[in-house]
């Protein structure tokens, strides 16, 4: 482990509640300050459909992310991005240019089902 990143404890992973959904809607997002999609993602019956702006635009077209599931964040506070307010943050890894990969599970889970 790299010796500048702090150690946690087991029950403050837990308090991230890290989450699969799958995107139902995608707009682009004009006003945002980095090219950005506006996404809605169904969480399923327990959390519902909610918001997020991503900067995703250099890997993913709309037609590629529309039914996509993917893990976010969802119990952050919603977070105003210029006119729009993002309900989760959407997870992924930067590739060596600064373009967002998406992380996704391998095979179907259900919606709403909580990493760990």
């Amino acid at each position: 482990m790299a010796s500048d990143i702090p150690q946690i404890e087991f029950d403050d992973f837990l308090k991230v509640d890290i989450r699969v959904g799958k995107i139902v809607e995608v707009e682009d997002f004009p006003q945002a300050r980095k090219p950005a999609y506006k996404l809605k993602i169904d969480f399923g019956p327990e959390i519902g459909v909610k918001k997020s702006s991503a900067q995703i635009t250099a890997l993913y077209s709309k037609d590629d992310l529309l039914a996509r599931r993917v893990a976010a964040v969802v119990n952050f506070p919603p977070r105003q991005i210029g006119p729009f307010m993002s309900e989760v943050l959407v997870l992924g890894f930067s590739d060596e240019n600064g373009a967002i990969s998406l992380i996704r599970p391998d095979h179907d889970v259900p919606l709403g089902n909580r990493l760990h």
